[in-house]
């Protein structure tokens, strides 16, 4: 058993990922993504936001390493990337922090080659961070395409994560993933994971034949963790510390947080943090409520920042939990909607916010508030 725990050692982890046993179930998703990889087939990760994805990639290019010495992985998270540049320093700084000296450095900048690179290190986190200067297009494609050409010329296999790799739609100029579909498919020894959160724009980009990555990978949507397997790890993890906790505690957090990864492990940090050595329902309840407290004022930010209308629109959504008919008569009519044009206007503006969250099964579309703590305090408000 191991010692009570403080702030710095809590089994409930609010970063993407640690380690194995602080990372709740996923074997399945694990062992397929990483067969696929293996296997020689490219992968594409689509799920919400704050689902696990980004510690699910994580917890697979582990797995990989673990099964073959002989392959090594790169991550890049280039939700901030906004240009080809973005994406170019963001893959530039991934390989650089794989290379053990400056020697490996200097051999991957002249694989660029007539752009001159400059490397510098973040003060606090010793991070690399790389600037480079283009001076047209043609450069930037060079520059890719010579990057690619490096990777593939290493002698050991590789896999590439790409995070929100939706992103690359939007860069200007370019047409990036032309690019980047024309340089991938001829690596034989570059495997790749695209993953993305926004549903309807990564799905467009593999499903859609018009697409220069269509049908060019194993899709797969990440579901919500079962609640079979996420009680037994709460309860498991409070126990390594000598800590109890109710059953009912248990299903009180599974279902006040809608089984969403992020809520789950914010909840579950609050209450390890607060509570000694026995956690029972009343406990799990006045830590909720602590946290909706805690982020009162960033949700008062949130209806600020929305029309009148959105945030009526918004409470109704919450106060539902669940809405399967946004256009209905019923559901406009009980929260004065207005009508169902003003109701798909306003639905369409929230989906586009992130506020709002789809989810789509063989049988029928749902809508939900996408942050859950935001959906649990605008049921009281």
């Amino acid at each position: 058993m191991k010692q009570l725990g403080t702030d710095m050692d809590n089994p409930f982890v609010l970063i993407p990922y640690e380690s194995r046993e602080r990372f709740c179930d996923r074997v399945q998703e694990t062992q397929t993504i990483a067969d696929y990889l293996l296997g020689g087939s490219d992968v594409t990760l689509i799920s919400p936001r704050r689902y696990g994805k980004t510690g699910l990639i994580f917890r697979v290019l582990e797995e990989i390493q673990e099964r073959s010495s002989e392959i090594d992985v790169l991550y890049l998270d280039i939700y901030s990337s906004s240009c080809v540049e973005d994406f170019i320093k963001i893959f530039a700084e991934a390989i650089v922090n794989t290379l053990k000296n400056k020697s490996a450095i200097s051999s991957f900048f002249r694989f660029l080659g007539s752009i001159r690179p400059v490397i510098s290190y973040d003060g606090i986190t010793g991070n690399p961070k790389v600037s480079i200067v283009f001076r047209d297009d043609d450069e930037k494609r060079s520059s890719l395409l010579s990057i690619f050409k490096y990777l593939e010329n290493r002698k050991k296999k590789i896999v590439v994560a790409i995070d929100e790799f939706q992103q690359v739609r939007d860069y200007p100029n370019i047409k990036m993933e032309a690019l980047l579909r024309t340089n991938i498919q001829q690596l034989k020894n570059v495997r790749f994971i695209f993953s993305g959160s926004k549903k309807h724009i990564m799905a467009g980009m593999f499903a859609d034949p018009g697409s220069p990555f269509y049908e060019s990978s194993r899709v797969l949507f990440l579901d919500k963790i079962s609640k079979k397997a996420y009680s037994a790890f709460i309860k498991a993890q409070f126990e390594q510390y000598g800590k109890k906790i109710d059953d009912d505690a248990i299903d009180f957090i599974t279902s006040w947080t809608k089984l969403h990864t992020f809520y789950t492990q914010s909840l579950c940090n609050h209450i390890f943090i607060r509570e000694d050595r026995y956690v029972s329902l009343e406990a799990a309840k006045r830590s909720a409520s602590q946290i909706l407290k805690e982020n009162e004022q960033q949700f008062l930010e949130i209806r600020n920042l929305l029309t009148p209308n959105q945030w009526n629109f918004l409470k109704a959504v919450a106060a539902e939990g669940e809405v399967r008919q946004p256009n209905s008569g019923t559901f406009i009519q009980k929260y004065s909607i207005g009508t169902p044009a003003n109701g798909s206007r306003i639905l369409k503006s929230l989906l586009d916010k992130e506020l709002i969250l789809s989810t789509t099964t063989i049988e029928y579309t749902s809508y939900s508030v996408y942050n859950v703590f935001l959906s649990r305090w605008l049921e009281n408000h």
